[in-house]
């Protein structure tokens, strides 16, 4: 078993693998993994940049952001996930598992999320326990993958150019939840630049809902050649 799995108090693993398409099966059940998938985000973004200030002390800002973007966006932390049989473990609700939820990357990172969250409580918030889990799984991922991923960031590209053009100010994403089943959201966002709407994209997650914004802004931008 990895470490990441081993906990002192089991009740709060539980709740980090339990997703709330469970607990809407099983009222009974309790509270569902979201505020832990919250914490969880916090604390990969943190120490994924921290891992790669480190490591590039020759990149700049733009670069950075670009490759922490994409050392944890929803497919590798999927992968993770899968790595440490995050898979097999997740409580899911019937309605999930039957629309292929042990294979759906949203559910599998964002159950590796807070998982990470959990980790750190039961850990009594100790950052350097889940230091020492992640940064060997960023270790793992070769170099080229996190280049070519962050070559082709959407959101980062489009605040380049709002950076380059417009203000020094980064867009604005507001996304709602806006339907789909309690396993399968949908969400629409829109991307603002100085409360001026440049565009909107629908997604799974809030992620890819904004990534899609920044997309359709982009597209925006190319037809009118700016």
């Amino acid at each position: 078993m990895h470490k990441l799995l081993i906990f002192s108090d089991e009740k709060l693993l539980r709740c980090a693998l339990t997703h709330r398409s469970y607990v809407h099966e099983n009222p009974g059940e309790g509270e569902h993994n979201e505020r832990l998938e919250f914490l969880g985000d916090a604390l990969l973004t943190f120490l994924s940049g921290e891992y790669l200030y480190r490591l590039h002390p020759e990149k700049g800002e733009d670069e950075l952001t670009r490759r922490r973007s994409a050392l944890v966006d929803e497919k590798q932390l999927a992968k993770f996930a899968i790595e440490i049989n995050l898979n097999s473990k997740m409580r899911l609700g019937k309605g999930a598992i039957r629309d292929g939820g042990y294979q759906n990357p949203n559910l599998l990172s964002s159950t590796f999320e807070a998982v990470i969250g959990a980790y750190y409580l039961d850990n009594n918030s100790n950052i350097e326990a889940v230091r020492a889990i992640v940064e060997p799984l960023f270790d793992s991922v070769p170099e080229q993958i996190v280049v070519i991923r962050s070559s082709v960031d959407s959101k980062n590209r489009f605040q380049e150019w709002v950076q380059r053009n417009v203000t020094p100010n980064p867009p604005i994403y507001e996304t709602v939840q806006i339907g789909g089943l309690s396993h399968a959201p949908e969400f629409l966002a829109k991307v603002f630049v100085d409360k001026k709407e440049y565009g909107e994209g629908k997604g799974r997650n809030k992620k890819d809902a904004e990534k899609a914004a920044a997309e359709d802004a982009l597209a925006k931008l190319k037809k009118h050649s700016l």
